[in-house]
């Protein structure tokens, strides 16, 4: 009997657990640096916007930090994402010029520039983004 209620709570509770992480996930644009390649003159970057919400962003810019391998600043560029279609996922090409993907170490997401919704709501765009790298250099807030 003891048995059979000890089960019946770790499987309860694994339910809840796994239902509130599949929530978690929802209302979240996921930004995720996916690829480095190298091409002449520079880095080309894939990133893959997973907007998990029930908005459209009309406009979207970031501000990055380019660092090195030791972690010193090579760069700061802008970039347009823009349009993020609501409940889509979208992939992005950027090009950093003048710096070979090896010598990348990280990007920082150093803000967002831009961040039009297609509701006239308030949002607080960067609280809402995850980053997510699998690529060699991470991808950081």
């Amino acid at each position: 009997m003891w048995r059979a209620a000890w089960c019946a709570f770790a499987i309860i509770t694994n339910m809840a657990l796994w239902a509130g992480g599949s929530a978690a996930q929802t209302n979240q644009l996921v930004v995720e640096l996916n690829k480095l390649e190298a091409i002449e003159g520079g880095c080309r970057t894939f990133f893959l916007f997973r907007n998990r919400t029930e908005m459209t962003f009309g406009g979207f810019e970031m501000s990055l930090a380019i660092l090195d391998q030791q972690g010193v600043i090579d760069r700061l560029l802008t970039v347009d994402a823009a349009p993020l279609p609501a409940a889509r996922t979208t992939l992005k090409l950027f090009e950093i010029p003048e710096t070979p993907c090896e010598n990348i170490g990280e990007i920082l997401l150093h803000e967002i520039a831009r961040c039009d919704v297609s509701q006239d709501a308030a949002v607080d765009c960067f609280g809402l983004i995850d980053l997510q790298s699998k690529a060699s250099a991470a991808l950081v807030k």
